[in-house]
Order: C-alpha cells, then structure tokens, then sequence
C-alpha cells in the first residue's frame, strides 16, 4: 500500500531527528512554494536535487516518483502556452504560443519538483509513524496526530479486506465483464470492503480500551535531538533564507 523504501537507509539523513526535518522541509517548500522567479526555482531545485543525492535514494523507485509528479506537468506545458492570456506571444506553425505561460510553464514545473526533491529528502526519510510523534511534539494538535497515525494503519486494513474478497469472488468464478452483474458485484465489493473495515476498526479500538489505552500514543522508539541535529536544523533554515532572499532581489526572470 504505502512504499516507505526511501526511510531504510544509514545516510545523515535517515539519522536526522523526525522534528528537525519536518522544520526544514515546511521552510525550504514554503519559500518554493511562494517565490516567482524562475531563477530562484531552478536554484531550489539544484539545491533540493543535492539533498536528495546525499540521502542516496534507490533509482527505479525515485525514478517513479519523479515521472508520477511530472505527468501532470506535462499537462500544464500543453494547455498553458496556449491558453495564458496577455503578454507576447510566439507564432510556432499554425500555433500562436503565449511567452508568459510558457514561462508560468517552467515555473510551476520547477517549483513543484523542487518541492518534492525537499520531501523526499527530508521526509520520506523517516517513517510515517516517526513523522507523526514528531509533529505532535512540535505542538500539532493530537487530534490531527491521531487522525495521520490511524488513518495510515486503516488503509492496510481496508486493502487486506478488499484482496480477501477480490479472491472470495474470483473462486466462485467471477470474471469482469461490461455487464450489469458486474458493476452490480463492484458495487457491493466496494460497499463490503468498508462495512468490514469499519468493523475492524471497531475491534481496534475496543482491543485499545482494553489494553489501558488513554489518549496518549507513546511511541517506542523516543529519539532526543542532539548537535548534529541542530546543526543540520541550521543548515536547512540557512538554505530557506538564502532562497526567500534571492526571491527578493529584483532578477529579470
């Protein structure tokens, strides 16, 4: 269900405290997310693209985040040259091409896989348990804690109970068709999956109760930053300020 092959690994990143590098990556993407120059973007994303070389990532499965994010890039190169309005245009055969969006083009293209170099740099180098305790120790509220945590254990839930009855289904010879009885028995799959999954949640949380739960979620692994992660805290928020400073000088781009 959820990949979590980025978070295995000894690099400095993966040995970074959860809170530290939550702190970074919210400074780094939030400075991507709000400038406007191309120049500051491509220099986000060559620092960003150097983060994520030094967490030393596995190709094939970097390669397929990078392609998954930039198909709908692709999408935003072919409909904007021709749609943004105003500003000078380029004629390329029988086609008359907006210099503007082909600029907003490469702008929002760069931003966002800036932004998803930080995360995967940052963030995906630590476990989505770990990630949740953290936010919660920066003083996010622990309904919204709770809500990350368990929502991320259900969804292992709800796939294990729709494959249960995908092979119910398959040995009393179901096979798909264009047909009514087969939307008809996608349907009630669909509608059973979640009725045993809300059933399973239910016992979850009375097996909790039993077991002296309060409200509290201790995690068992409780690591304390140390000087290396101030230091890396530092070096990440030195980054953003660099960035939100060159997003203030006055470039052509």
């Amino acid at each position: 269900m959820i990949d979590e092959s980025f978070s295995m690994g000894s690099t400095l990143f993966h040995k970074r405290d959860p809170k530290v590098k939550l702190i970074g990556a919210a400074a780094i993407s939030i400075v991507l997310a709000l400038c406007s120059s191309i120049v500051v973007a491509g220099i986000g994303v060559i620092v960003t693209a150097i983060l994520l070389f030094l967490s030393k990532p596995a190709p094939c499965l970097l390669f397929k985040r990078f392609l998954q994010v930039n198909v709908f890039n692709l999408f935003i190169w072919i409909t904007l040259p021709l749609t943004y309005g105003g500003g000078e245009t380029m004629q390329f055969s029988f086609l008359n091409l907006s210099l503007d969006g082909i600029r907003m083009a490469a702008l929002i293209s760069l931003k966002s896989n800036g932004i998803l170099f930080c995360f995967l740099a940052l963030l995906a180098t630590s476990s989505t348990a770990n990630l949740g305790h953290g936010m919660e120790k920066l003083g996010v509220p622990r309904k919204l804690t709770f809500l990350l945590l368990f929502s991320y254990r259900q969804l292992f839930v709800i796939h294990r109970e729709y494959q249960r009855l995908q092979r119910a289904a398959k040995l009393r010879g179901f096979t798909p068709k264009n047909s009514l009885h087969t939307y008809r028995t996608y349907s009630y799959l669909f509608g059973m999956t979640l009725v045993r999954s809300w059933n399973r949640g239910e016992r979850v949380h009375q097996a909790m109760i039993l077991r002296g739960f309060t409200g509290n979620l201790i995690p068992l692994d409780q690591p304390q930053p140390g000087k290396a992660d101030y230091f890396f805290l530092f070096t990440m928020l030195f980054i953003s300020l660099l960035l939100a400073g060159l997003s203030l000088m006055p470039l052509t781009l």
